[in-house]
């Protein structure tokens, strides 16, 4: 896509001429600019870049994570359920795909037998632990977080998942096929239009399930603050993509026999690789989604980041760093970026570089859930440390020319006037008082 023509795009969707918002175009706005930006995110190659990275990862995990899902579930009673759970998975690569779960089976048996026990238990546990880590990473990195777990949470909520999850996702499937052999529910079965009904929602509760699974990763896994409508918009919009990418790739599969014919035995291996791929960058485009339906400001500009510079951005730190005192003094759970960029209506990529700055700073650090803490004291922390802190911050400045000594010692003199003025005016100061250094309401009273 061209500049030009990416410019008249984003021009007609965000400044619409008014014989389109007149009509009903106005209803359409919405889906395509949602549309324009991932067909953008799609352009730039990252996405299905980070897609690709995870089948290599799926290649060196899928078995000892299905192993893993075995060995719990076998605890439950459950795990006769996995080899039909892995057809369905597997349904559109047809005759392959029932050849490549009967493979995956046997490899899972073998290291049922073999390995689980010991160091080999560890690295089961590691490499399932790494598979997830992975996929944290990716939506991570689409939802711009810039702080991931900590080894430790890692570690415990990753275990947490993998042993809960998938009890919960059989229990759920054991319970609905119970109730489906339930002698009144065939009887209601019998009766139309409630036969046609229940039959049409057998056809759709893999999706529905699908699209649960998917959301339940966006809200768990993304290390931030995800709202639940904006996880089940992306899970249900990943879910509906899976399905559809299911019934297109079953057709492409059908047609794709001369492949098998020159690949011979390598074909299945091909087929399962571009269906893994799919549904990885389907749950990628799903978390896309999702941030954008939290985040619209973002639908226009995507990734371009926003650069604050000069008076705004010393005055987005003050103001971030009340924030964050004044949620301390209060008590926990510290505030996330997030939720201090909804407060404040600024763009949370655009105090990301603030944040970090701040934190080389010492002014600012991160707990354990990725909310923002205090850098250290508040009677430690003066308002002149902050301002220092961000003009000081080499965050965003590598590669910029250095000034002449003259142009340093005149900027020296002005902060040194700055430091006078301001005495020793701390942030708990700041934050307790009704009024600010000038006798001004200060932000945290008036709040």
């Amino acid at each position: 896509m061209t500049d030009s023509l990416q410019a008249m795009l984003e021009r007609f969707l965000w400044e619409p001429p008014d014989f389109f918002t007149d009509g009903p175009g106005r209803i359409l706005l919405g889906p395509l600019r949602a549309i324009y930006a991932l067909a953008r995110d799609i352009a730039t190659g990252q996405l299905t870049l980070r897609a690709m990275s995870l089948v290599y990862t799926t290649l060196l995990s899928v078995v000892p994570l299905i192993a893993f899902s075995f060995s719990v579930l076998k605890g439950f009673g459950f795990h006769k359920e996995l080899q039909p759970l892995l057809y369905t998975a597997l349904e559109p690569l047809g005759t392959k795909g029932v050849e490549l779960t009967d493979r995956i089976i046997g490899f899972v048996d073998n290291v049922q037998g073999r390995v689980l026990g010991g160091i080999g238990l560890a690295l089961l546990i590691y490499t399932v632990i790494t598979m997830v880590q992975k996929v944290e990473n990716s939506v991570n990195w689409i939802w711009q977080v810039k702080h991931p777990r900590s080894l430790a949470r890692r570690f415990s909520d990753y275990l947490s998942v993998l042993l809960i999850g998938p009890v919960l996702m059989f229990a759920a499937m054991g319970m609905i096929a119970s109730i489906s052999s339930n002698a009144l529910v065939q009887k209601v079965t019998a009766l139309e239009p409630f036969g046609t009904g229940l039959l049409l929602a057998g056809k759709l509760l893999p999706i529905v399930l699908v699209s649960f699974v998917f959301a339940f990763i966006y809200v768990f896994v993304i290390n931030t603050r995800v709202k639940v409508l904006a996880a089940v918009i992306g899970g249900t919009s990943a879910g509906v993509l899976w399905a559809t990418a299911g019934k297109v790739f079953a057709a492409f599969v059908v047609g794709s026999t001369k492949y098998a014919a020159i690949y011979s035995s390598f074909a299945i291996l091909i087929i399962a690789l571009i269906w893994l791929y799919i549904n990885w960058l389907i749950l990628l485009l799903g978390a896309q989604i999702a941030y954008y339906f939290q985040h619209p400001e973002t639908l226009r500009r995507g990734r371009r980041r926003i650069e604050v510079r000069g008076r705004r951005r010393e005055a987005l730190a003050l103001d971030m760093m009340m924030r964050v005192a004044r949620q301390f003094m209060q008590g926990p759970p510290p505030p996330k970026l997030d939720d201090l960029a909804h407060e404040m209506g600024a763009p949370a990529d655009a105090l990301a570089n603030i944040v970090e700055a701040l934190r080389q700073g010492g002014m600012i650090d991160y707990a354990e859930d990725g909310g923002l803490l205090p850098g250290r004291d508040l009677t430690n922390i003066s308002v002149a440390d902050v301002l220092r802190a961000v003009r000081h911050s080499s965050v965003g400045a590598s590669g910029l020319p250095k000034a002449q000594a003259a142009a340093e010692e005149l900027l020296d003199e002005i902060e040194s006037g700055i430091d006078k003025q301001l005495g020793e005016l701390t942030l708990r100061e700041m934050v307790s008082a009704e009024t600010g250094p000038s006798g001004v309401r200060s932000p945290a009273a008036v709040a």
